[in-house]
């Protein structure tokens, strides 16, 4: 199969695995993996014959979770898969972790802001303000974050 329709055919036939035999992986393929990777996330192994390190790092940084070269040994695909597979969840796991870091950083910002709006023109101090928005989250039965973005939202409405 040609790789330019590799994202296509990972959607429509989703595969447990991916794997890739290739001379060396073009631009392009890496173009089509990393896609893979953001929009049908899944373990995906190349075998190349290419053992060049800045394309191997690249492969790697497009989603890749085993590049092997010197091509593909049927006696050691299970170990080459299981590896594979072993990397993705552990990325999945990297990528899951980071992505709740990022919405709680998200999520403190917002509700610093929204102690901010309330200490200008409420006159509170911070933990009055706080105490405030606590208040309100256990009263609306919400999180601190979401109450916050209620207020934020009224600000801007209200200019």
């Amino acid at each position: 199969m040609a790789t330019a329709g590799l994202l296509r055919a990972v959607q429509e036939q989703q595969p447990d695995v991916v794997i890739l035999d290739v001379e060396s992986p073009s631009r392009d393929t890496l173009e089509q993996l990393a896609m893979i990777d953001r929009h049908a996330p899944r373990p995906v192994v190349v075998f190349s014959a290419d053992d060049d390190e800045r394309l191997i790092r690249q492969a790697l940084g497009a989603g890749v979770a085993a590049y092997v070269v010197d091509g593909l040994a049927p006696g050691r695909l299970a170990s080459i898969l299981r590896v594979a597979m072993a990397r993705f969840e552990q990325q999945a796991h990297v990528r899951q972790r980071v992505d709740e870091l990022e919405q709680r950083l998200q999520d403190r910002k917002g509700i610093e802001r929204a102690k901010g709006l309330l200490i200008d023109r409420r006159g509170m101090s911070e933990a009055e303000a706080y105490a405030t928005l606590r208040q309100q989250a256990m009263k609306q039965g919400l999180k601190l974050a979401d109450v916050a973005r209620r207020i934020l939202a009224m600000a801007d409405l209200l200019g």
